[in-house]
């Protein structure tokens, strides 16, 4: 369930142990609202069981737009994002060229920068393929453009 922060682990007792530690200090349990909303939503399988389709069919639509694009769609399975290498439309560093892509295009991307410690530079950002058909079809004529 996108944006809710829910989840649960299994693993070994000795990864197990070491991921009590961690959770004992960062959430002990979630509130009472979420649970009862949780509960409800599990209720019904048919959303949950129809969503891994559903984001198949945005990001395989999504991929297919990027070919009339100069991004490099990289390998993308198991989320709702799509990395892209953009070293055939701009020499930008990532963080510029997202704000750049953002302020003059209007399209919305993330340097893959940001989730490294050291912030390297791989001439990646990654867009988001979760939003309405328009809004994708929108985005990547803009795209299209560059």
């Amino acid at each position: 369930m996108t944006g809710w922060k829910v989840g649960h682990v299994t693993a070994p007792a000795a990864l197990m142990a070491e991921f009590r530690k961690v959770h004992q200090f960062n959430v002990f349990t979630v509130h009472t609202p979420t649970q009862h909303g949780l509960a409800q939503y599990l209720a019904n399988p048919e959303p949950y069981l129809t969503l891994p389709a559903f984001y198949q069919r945005k990001r395989d639509h999504f991929r297919a737009g990027l070919q009339r694009t100069r991004l490099k769609a990289m390998p993308s399975e198991g989320t709702y994002f799509q990395s892209v290498d953009y070293s055939a439309v701009s020499a930008l560093g990532e963080a510029d060229f997202c704000r750049w892509l953002t302020e003059t295009v209007g399209v919305a991307a993330i340097p893959l920068s940001a989730f490294y410690e050291d912030g390297r530079e791989q001439g990646l950002v990654r867009l988001c393929f979760a939003k309405r058909d328009e809004t994708l079809d929108e985005g990547l004529a803009r795209l299209a453009r560059l």
